[in-house]
């Protein structure tokens, strides 16, 4: 499949990126190449379902926990599509059984210089009971359409979420083959990526932490420029 070529998008939302996140961005289009054919050709369904809709547009990312895949592939995505000039689009997180925003995905987020701060706030907890901290995560400077969000493990239902015309990509096996129909949903891709957890509390879990926010910011930072590209040359 065609590569996206090497973006020249000199926007205001481009701009507004924190100057850290675009860096890491730049070193993200480098490396397209670690992209495997699974997720390149989903990939490709994604972008043109962009390319071919018009106004804003949602998308929600789905694991089991919304703690760790769908929280990093929903940040990410808010970044590619600001990088790419894009910031109409807008990525949310949900779970089908919330439990936490994981410690560790605060962490690896932070590193490339996300900026997330506790709110003070707790939203409602699932299970095993689990603490549920709200938080402010922010991308970019001040300015319409904001570059933050707030961010806390909920189902993808969550009325915070959108409940319709959606496109809801399912970041783990577990989640997606426990919904295999998505309420609302206009689109409906598989995506999945291991889970980090597997690493919780060793030697090796904040390479793995890492490890997947690039895997996944990697390939939401090539959609974004698949469909940039596609829609200028409408």
């Amino acid at each position: 499949m065609s590569q996206p070529s090497t973006p020249n998008f000199e926007t205001s939302s481009g701009r507004r990126l924190l100057p850290r996140l675009a860096a890491h961005l730049d070193r993200l289009a480098a490396s397209f190449d670690r992209i495997d054919e699974g997720h390149r050709k989903a990939g490709e369904r994604l972008a043109a379902w962009i390319a071919e809709s018009a106004g804003p547009l949602h998308l929600t990312v789905v694991c089991t926990g919304n703690s760790r895949r769908s929280i990093l592939g929903a940040t990410m995505g808010n970044l590619a599509a600001a990088y790419c000039g894009l910031p109409e689009i807008r990525f949310h997180s949900g779970g089908t059984a919330p439990t936490a925003f994981y410690r560790g995905t605060v962490a690896c987020l932070k590193e490339i210089g996300v900026e997330i701060e506790p709110t003070g706030e707790e939203a409602p907890r699932g299970e095993p009971g689990t603490a549920n901290p709200v938080y402010r995560v922010r991308w970019g400077s001040a300015g319409e359409p904001p570059m933050e969000t707030l961010e806390f493990s909920k189902r993808y239902d969550d009325p915070s979420n959108p409940q319709q015309g959606f496109a809801a990509l399912m970041v783990c096996d577990e989640a997606d083959a426990g919904c295999p129909a998505v309420r609302g949903a206009a689109l409906r891709l598989s995506l999945p990526f291991p889970d980090p957890k597997t690493f919780d509390q060793t030697p090796e879990e904040a390479i793995r932490y890492a490890e997947r926010r690039d895997d996944l910011g990697r390939l939401m930072l090539w959609v974004m420029m698949r469909a940039r590209e596609q829609r200028d040359r409408r």
